[in-house]
């Protein structure tokens, strides 16, 4: 992560000068040097004096040098004439010697003014002044979303503290970031309100304080809302806003996003919180998002959006083109503010385990009308096998259709694509190939489109007077052309070892007409030229040859074909010879890292020495002792210098570079030098958070905050710095550093006002001074209650809880601190509450029922017993979260040593990192009870000899951590359960799986065991049986196994003197145990009763015998089977069912050589009841197995009969009687010894005249006669197995009842028409032969109620009564007609219709007369016919019940014997159950009835499921 980055080359020189002094002076703070140099130094004064003109002596001549007269003479002369030249000099010089001395004077003379001035500003500063307000506050009326600024300008000695207020109350900048802003330059203070609202009309003050006194200055602001909007416009006029540009914005970024990781397929979102003054929703500030510097626009792969005071760029479906440096840069009114993270996007997971990634950036170039070529980067394969080829995948646009266009793959990151339609749009995309299959899709391309690319050349532009353009092609201008010119220019464009593209240029003349090419080729010098196109018709100036043979020259030439014909072939190419691939890059040169944060490493190496197009390189990293590689970029990176970014803290890592470029990747560079992940080294940030903790009127005890970044090395020195709160000078408060962070500074003057700064410096020097403290007063501390506490932190910050620390106060008050309270606010809010009803007397409280994610602040008060006293700083707002990996204290036992330890394992640790242990957060420090330990980024405390003193809470803390921490509660029952186990370890014992024990084998056998967890190859162990060691011999056997750890001794003939006690010793190295069986009494007796019992077993089994006994099972279709299996068995091996000794036979003979036999017992009940038994013989022997269908077992099959049948059970079925309203509940099978029953309103229903119980083989029923309103309600049966339920209901109310009465009532008076209808009870023949001259006599008996009336028919003509033919009907009973002395023509078909007015019966009898000596003729039986009934009222029909399932069996099932009822079906309607009184006649009854009129039930009985 990167924010405003500087590079390097623009950095001035000045930073190495600084970079110097910090080595410099690092010497100095690890050397704990007592004495520090001032950072000020005192001005020398300059002292000027005017310097006094020297008088010029008189010249004497020396006697050596005096002349004779001539030369005086001379000289004289010659001096008379310099003479006058000396005179003109001197005066200049004396002119220029005044002017020197006046100006020297006025230089002295100011510097005397400034002097004065300086001593008079001294002394009116001496003088002692309360504060005034030069400029006051002024009021301001301003309108709703606009700003305002208060300003004052004060004076006073000391320089006063100015405060400001709203309403009273004062202004926190803090608790609206971005509402207010306060500033304080050369004694002008100010308040900025940004984006005024209506609630800030309020009065402000300004309050000015010093040692000396307070002066206040208000004002009234008010905030106006323009009319419309919800207020009333007081002044009228709306003034006009100035229009605001987004990059006149004040804006200040606040949360950036930091380095992030994605993985394809998913989604991210980069956000950017700010605060934008003025914050105007209609003017959002002006962003641009960039990726690896190129500016990102909007669209369905990219969104953006700004406003709400956030930035943020989404971007929906992850791909790894997405990875890369994203930069956000916003436009401000002081230039740009700028944020940069990286974005890394790792390989989704592969669909074929080993299968390469997918590639990344396909993109499309050299675009014609059917020829594209397409271009891509390889992916990173770090543990997979090599890339042995990539396929090229193409979809036309508006399709999902994907089409591959290579059959081979290519072993290079480009191929071109030939066969586009011409005007169509593609996408395209590619997959890698390895040995372990093909890899996923990569991101499609963006949209091509196959369109002439020298289309757009062959155009003109003319412009007629200077306004109208009119584009015409060149073709236009051509002239009339049918054939057209010859290609030119045939060249090879490019040119690998998989394929040629050749190029060349479109002919001149084109013609108008649709043109293509034909191209040809040939062996370099041969001629034999040979067309190479012949599947498609090429459109572009592009086409890839593939099938060119290596080593081989050839010579090219095209065709321009059109409609009209082909022109001449152009000239051949020259030349063209497929060429090696020129290859990968050679490897990176050397790798070098160095550390950057406690997450990050710096990687930068050596250019390759070929670089052969290179496209970028993939950074690999590797743990140090781990043989796993893993990328630590996934898109090749262009330069040789990346930060690797989301490695563990404290780790170790190596790294190695390959070069990427068309080709693949190049060969491992060496690997890096291991490097641990550190912070880089540098000054530590300023100290903050100072705050007086004590003051006695001269000097002051403050303490401070570490600060929030050690640089990389401990902080072992802080430097304290104060001045007056009136001046601007520093001045230094200890030569030698201070370890700790509390200091005393002595020597003040009481009443004044300091201010203190603070400096801390590591190894790599003296980091920048803290912000000043707050003005605080020199006045000593009087009051009863104690100070506050000081240096709260926090430690094991998880979720929903963290254990928050502090230290005593230096200020106790009148009498000692007895507890402390401790408040807490949510981030933002100054609404404290307490955590704690009652004080607590140690330094710490643990905090629960946090809410995850939320930041918190605290405060702790002390108390004594004079009262509460002042609160401690307010806290830095922590998160309540745990950090990524964060593990907690361990409690255990050394396998090996039996040592009682805790263990914590940090989940990040740095190179000066120390773990700090403490007891009920008391640091352990040198503790003869436990010794600390260490190990890379795990600690261990191990108790010396732990018992209960030793119960407690023990913490520990990584220093230099971003609060690494934990704790772990020992209790007396942790602690007793380890020492159990450590006594187990430092006395071992060999632990058993299970202890000794014994099991009945066959033939009799008895064998005693033991199963050790683990033994080894050198253990020894014994068998002690009643005091007495026994080995292997006769009768018993010893034996051990080590892998399963079973030790062993069969008995082979258990008997009377084996009763006893039996005991194992086992000792394995330093380990022993022993384990015992009593085998006496009761538990002795069933062992011997099971080993004889087996015994006898294994002599049965010597013949044919049941491997498994008689046993019960019931079938799907409710049949009962006993079942039994049989072994040891041949041909001849007989075997015989009985029951109660009698012999069954089944219908299939059992066959013993199938393994099993089965004896069926289908609609089981009661009657099955007995003893039934199996007998299986042959010459080896003879078994028996028997069993017993009675009590308990008998229950059990009819429940499992229940079982089945409550599954299969239908719902309960209405169907209506004469006899009443009958429901019915079909199942696989019934019988009245199953549990069933029946309910009505949940009532128990017991069989009766009014309610009848029954059933059938497949089904159970319940009728109700004679129903009346009483009979309604909800009906249920229930079915139970024992163990489950069945139920089935019938809601027999409302319109069901009413539909059911009615059909009850209808087949109530059709029973009754029935029985009394008119019918032949009997006395006719069917067929009737007669001699000529004979008399027949017809006579049957009839009956009816009432009386039926009697008619007969001759060949359905009536015939009536006379004297050759006698009709009589004697006493409403006997019917009969006499036809005296037959002829033939009385033959003929004669019927009776016997009728009254429920119906009757239509009888036909079939007469034949032959003559004497004829032979008789052969009977003809006559067609009964069915009386038409008489007319009768037809009762209304009954609705079929809609709601109720049907069975889907189509029969009625037969009524059973027991079963009060008849059963009706839809064929005839039930018989009434009086019998109808019938005389005795010889003839049996063989008419067809004619009951109540066909008009059949609407719901006759459903059929069967």
């Amino acid at each position: 992560m990167a924010s405003n980055v500087i590079p390097w080359y623009k950095k001035k020189a000045v930073s190495q000068v600084k970079t110097d002094y910090a080595y410099h002076h690092s010497k100095h703070v690890v050397k704990q040097q007592t004495e520090r140099k001032s950072s000020s130094r005192s001005v020398h004064q300059v002292q000027t004096q005017a310097t006094e003109a020297m008088a010029e002596p008189a010249y004497t001549i020396p006697p050596s040098r005096q002349r004779a007269a001539t030369e005086t003479e001379e000289y004289q002369r010659v001096t008379t004439n310099v003479g006058k030249g000396l005179a003109v000099i001197q005066e200049e010089l004396h002119r220029i010697r005044i002017a020197t001395k006046a100006q020297v004077e006025s230089i002295a003379i100011q510097k005397e003014v400034k002097n004065m001035m300086k001593k008079r500003g001294d002394l009116l500063e001496e003088i002692p002044k309360m504060p005034d307000f030069l400029v006051a506050l002024r009021p301001h009326t301003v309108w709703e979303k606009t700003p305002v600024k208060l300003f004052c300008t004060v004076e006073g000695n000391p320089r006063p503290i100015v405060k400001w207020y709203k309403g009273g109350v004062p202004v926190d900048p803090l608790s609206a970031p971005g509402k207010y802003k306060i500033e304080s330059k050369y004694g002008v203070h100010s308040l900025i309100i940004s984006r005024c609202v209506v609630s800030d009309t309020a009065e402000y003050s300004a309050v000015a304080t010093n040692q000396h006194g307070t002066a206040t200055s208000k004002a009234m602001v008010i905030v106006k809302r323009p009319a419309g909007a919800g207020e009333c416009c007081q002044l009228g006029l709306v003034p006009h806003l100035t229009e605001i540009h987004p990059s006149k914005l004040e804006i200040t970024l606040l949360d950036r996003f930091p380095v992030s990781f994605g993985v394809e397929g998913s989604s991210i979102k980069l956000v950017c919180t700010m605060v934008v003054v003025p914050d105007l929703p209609n003017v959002p500030p002006l962003t641009q998002w960039y990726r690896d510097d190129k500016l990102l626009k909007p669209s369905k792969l990219v969104g953006m959006t700004v406003g709400g005071g956030a930035a943020s760029l989404t971007l929906p479906q992850l791909a790894k083109d997405d990875e890369g440096l994203y930069t956000l840069r916003i436009f401000t009114k002081d230039g740009t503010a700028e944020h940069s993270a990286y974005l890394f996007v790792s390989d989704a997971p592969a669909s074929v385990k080993g299968a390469p990634g997918a590639p990344m950036s396909v993109k499309a170039y050299d675009v014609n009308s059917d020829y594209v070529l397409v271009a891509w980067k390889p992916p990173n394969t770090v543990n997979e096998a090599p890339i042995t080829g990539y396929f090229v995948d193409r979809c036309e646009a508006g399709t999902d259709t994907w089409v591959q266009c290579n059959t081979a793959p290519v072993k290079i990151c480009k191929y071109p694509v030939d066969g586009l339609g011409v005007g169509h749009s593609y996408y395209f995309r590619v997959r890698a190939v390895n040995s372990a299959g093909i890899s996923r899709p990569s991101r499609k391309s963006d949209k091509v489109t196959a369109l002439d690319a020298a289309e757009s050349e062959r155009l003109q532009v003319i412009k007629i007077e200077g306004k109208y353009d009119i584009v015409i092609k060149d073709d236009e201008l051509e002239g009339y052309v049918t054939i057209p010119g010859e290609p030119t220019d045939v060249h090879a464009s490019e040119i690998v070892k998989a394929y040629v593209v050749l190029s060349w240029k479109p002919p001149s003349p084109r013609g108008r007409a649709p043109l293509w090419y034909i191209v040809e080729k040939c062996l370099a010098g041969t001629g034999a030229w040979q067309r190479i196109n012949t599947a498609v018709k090429l459109h572009s100036p592009r086409y890839p040859v593939f099938d060119l043979q290596d080593g081989q020259k050839y010579q090219f030439r095209v065709y321009s074909v059109n409609m009209y014909g082909s022109s001449e072939a152009s000239a051949p190419s020259e030349p063209i010879q497929k060429i090696d691939e020129d290859g990968v890059p050679s490897a990176p040169g050397m790798v070098v890292a160095t550390r950057n944060t406690k997450s990050s490493v710096f990687v930068q190496w050596e250019a390759p020495k070929h670089l052969k197009n290179l496209m970028g390189y993939y950074i690999d990293g590797r743990v140090v002792g781990d043989k796993e590689w893993f990328p630590c970029n996934h898109k090749p990176f262009r330069h040789n210098r990346f930060v690797v970014h989301g490695l563990i803290p404290g780790e170790s890592y190596v790294f190695r570079v390959q070069a990427v470029n068309i080709f693949g990747l190049s060969e491992e560079s060496q690997e890096s030098s291991p490097i641990a992940v550190e912070p880089a080294l540098a000054t530590p940030s300023a100290p903050y958070g100072i705050t007086m903790l004590s003051c006695d009127g001269s000097s002051m005890t403050v303490a401070w905050k570490s600060p929030k970044h050690c640089g990389g090395s401990k902080v072992n020195a802080y430097y304290i710095d104060k001045r007056d709160a009136d001046t601007l000078v520093w001045k230094e408060v200890n030569l030698a550093a201070v370890t700790e962070r509390i200091c005393t500074v002595d020597n003040l003057t009481e009443g004044s006002f300091y201010e203190f700064r603070i400096q801390a410096g590591n190894l790599a020097g003296v980091g920048v001074p803290s912000a000043p403290s707050a003005p605080m007063k020199c006045e000593a501390w009087t009051m009863e209650q104690p100070g506050p506490a000081y240096d709260l932190s926090f430690s094991e910050v998880r979720g929903d809880s963290l254990v928050i620390l502090w230290k005593a106060p230096v200020y106790t008050g009148a009498s000692a601190v007895s507890g402390y309270f401790v408040d807490m606010a949510k981030k933002g809010s100054s609404e404290f509450v307490t955590l704690n009803e009652e004080p607590v007397s140690h330094r710490y409280l643990q905090v629960t029922g946090l809410e995850e994610g939320h930041s918190y602040i605290f405060r702790v008060r002390a108390v004594n017993s004079n009262g509460v006293g002042k609160p401690s700083e307010v806290t830095e707002p922590v998160c309540a979260k745990a950090l990524p990996g964060t593990t907690e204290i361990v409690a255990g036992v050394d396998e090996e040593t039996g040592d009682v330890f805790l263990s914590f394992e940090a989940c990040e640790i740095c190179e000066t990192s120390k773990f700090v242990w403490s007891k009920n957060y008391k640091p352990i420090g040198d503790c003869p009870r436990a010794t600390v330990t260490a190990k890379g980024r795990t600690s261990r405390l191990t108790f010396s000899n732990p018992d209960k003193e030793d119960l407690g809470r023990y913490s520990v803390v990584v220093t230099d951590t971003e609060g690494v921490s934990s704790s772990h509660t020992l209790t007396e029952d942790a602690l007793n359960t380890m020492l159990e186990l450590s006594y187990a370890i430092r006395h071992p014992v060999v632990p058993l799986k299970h202890s000794l024990n014994y099991e009945i084998l066959e033939k009799g056998h008895v064998r005693f065991w033991l199963q050790a967890v683990k033994l080894s190859p050198s253990v020894s162990y014994r068998f002690i049986v009643n005091d007495k060691e026994v080995t292997s011999g006769e009768g018993q056997k010893i034996s051990h196994d080590v892998a399963s750890g079973v030790i062993q001794m069969t008995v082979d003939h258990f008997t009377r003197a084996n009763e006893g006690t039996y005991t194992v010793q086992i000792n394995d190295g330093k380990a022993k145990t022993q384990s015992s069986l009593v085998l006496v009494g009761d538990a002795f007796k069933a062992a011997l009763k099971e080993a004889e019992f087996q015994r006898k077993e294994h002599i049965r089994k010597q013949g044919p015998h049941f491997s498994e006994y008689l046993h019960f099972t019931v079938s799907e279709d409710c049949t009962v089977m006993l079942t039994c299996k049989v072994a040891n068995v041949k041909k001849d091996t007989t075997f015989h069912w009985y029951k109660e000794d009698d012999e069954i036979v089944p219908e299939t003979p059992p066959n013993v050589m199938s393994g099993a036999c089965a004896l069926p017992l289908p609609l089981f009940s009661r009657k099955d009841h007995g003893v039934y038994k199996a007998v299986l013989s042959d010459d080896k022997g003879k078994d028996t197995s028997v069993f017993d269908i009675s009590g308990q077992v008998f229950d059990d099959i009819i429940n499992a009969l229940a079982r089945n049948a409550g599954a299969s059970a239908s719902e309960l079925v209405l169907q209506c009687t004469p006899e009443g309203i009958r429901l019915q509940c079909y199942m696989n099978y019934y019988t009245e010894e199953m549990k069933t029953v029946w309910k009505h309103k949940e009532s128990k229903i017991s069989s009766s005249e009014k309610m009848r119980i029954g059933g059938t083989a497949e089904m159970a029923w319940m009728q109700i006669c004679d129903p009346s309103d009483k009979e309604k309600g909800h009906y249920a049966i229930e079915i139970s197995d024992g163990v489950t339920t069945h139920t089935r209901t019938f809601d027999l109310s409302g319109q069901a009842y009413t539909d059911a009465y009615e059909e009850y009532l209808r087949l109530k008076a059709a029973a009754f028409a029935e029985k009394n209808r008119g019918r032949v009870v009997g006395g006719l023949p069917d067929v009737v032969t007669i001699m000529e001259e004979k008399s027949l006599s017809l006579t049957c008996t009839v009956w009816g109620e009432p009386t039926p009336e009697v008619t007969w028919f001759k060949n359905e003509q009536e015939v009536a009564s006379n004297e050759h033919t006698r009709v009589t009907f004697d006493g409403g009973k006997f019917a009969s007609m006499v036809i005296n002395k037959v002829t033939p023509d009385d033959s003929g078909k004669y019927s009776i219709n016997v009728r009254n007015k429920y119906g009757g019966e239509f009888v036909e009898i079939t007469v034949s007369v032959y003559r004497h000596g004829e032979p008789i003729p052969e009977p003809k039986l006559g067609q009964p016919k069915t009386a038409t009934p008489a007319a009768q009222p037809v009762p209304p029909k009954s609705p079929a019940p809609s709601k109720t399932p049907t069975p889907s069996k189509p029969q009625t099932p037969a009524q059973s014997m027991k079963s009060p009822t008849p059963a009706s079906t839809p064929a005839s309607t039930p018989a009434p159950k009086s019998p109808t009184p019938t005389p005795k006649s010889p003839t049996p009854p063989r008419s067809v009835k004619s009951p109540t009129p066909p008009r059949f039930m609407k719901s006759p009985t459903p059929p069967r499921k």
